[in-house]
Order: structure tokens, then sequence, then C-alpha cells
């Protein structure tokens, strides 16, 4: 079972706006997306299931996902597949253009780590004591 680090009441106080339809869906989608590509690297303390048992620690994972599923919804594209499948486009005199090589979709804004995700993960209350980012552990 994947773990989800926020629940919709807590998206809403973060962005303090109520969230769309399929918030607990993009919820879980950017629990596991962070869990890839930043909890992963960072060391704290933890239950059995992978959930911190820092009271603030927990609460800054719930604002950095909360962050990640706003700017999801702000960039329109969580998946990265908008940012696929096009090397140039042109519609009258209209002209887009990307590299052929950005064929994966990793490079778009969707699939990037929200800034503000570092924001709520480097609070000045995050001791290295509670949370440590940027470990390799195995």
């Amino acid at each position: 079972m994947a773990r989800v680090y926020a629940t919709a009441a807590q998206y809403e106080a973060y962005t303090g706006t109520p969230g769309p339809a399929d918030i607990d869906v993009r919820l879980r989608r950017a629990s596991a997306f962070l869990d890839r590509e930043v909890f992963r690297y960072c060391v704290y303390a933890k239950d059995d299931g992978g959930l911190p048992t820092d009271a603030l620690v927990a609460q800054a994972f719930a604002e950095a996902t909360s962050a990640q599923a706003e700017w999801g919804i702000d960039v329109g594209d969580t998946t990265g597949a908008a940012g696929v499948g096009w090397g140039k486009v042109e519609i009258g005199d209209v002209r887009l253009e990307r590299s052929l090589t950005a064929t994966s979709g990793a490079d778009a804004p969707g699939r990037q780590v929200a800034p503000p995700v570092w924001d709520a993960l480097q609070a000045p209350d995050l001791t290295a004591d509670r949370l440590m980012i940027g470990v390799v552990t195995s």
C-alpha cells in the first residue's frame, strides 16, 4: 500500500482553497512522486508503514505533498504527457519548437519537484535530529 502524506483537509488548510474532486488521487500521486524523488533520500523517524512519527516532520511532509499537488494543478500536467510527442508545431504565424530528445515527459513542469516543497522541508524547526535531507542509505 502506498504511503499518502496529506489529506484533503490538510491540502485545503495549506492552499486556502478546496481541492478538486479528485484531490485524494492527486495527493496519492504527489506522495508517490515525492517518495521517489525526495523522501527516499531523507532520514527521519518513521513507523512500520514508513510514515513520519515526529509531528513536525509529518506536518512538513503534508505541506510538501500539498505543495506538489497544487503545483500539478497549477501547471495542468502531473504526468508529463503534455510535454511529449512534438518537436515543432506551427499554427498560422505561431511556431512552437522543442528538442526532439524530450520524449519521456520527465522534463515537463508537472514532473519536477515544486519549489514550495523545499520551503516546507527546510523550515527552521526541522533540525538535523528530526530530518536530514539528501542522505543516501540502503
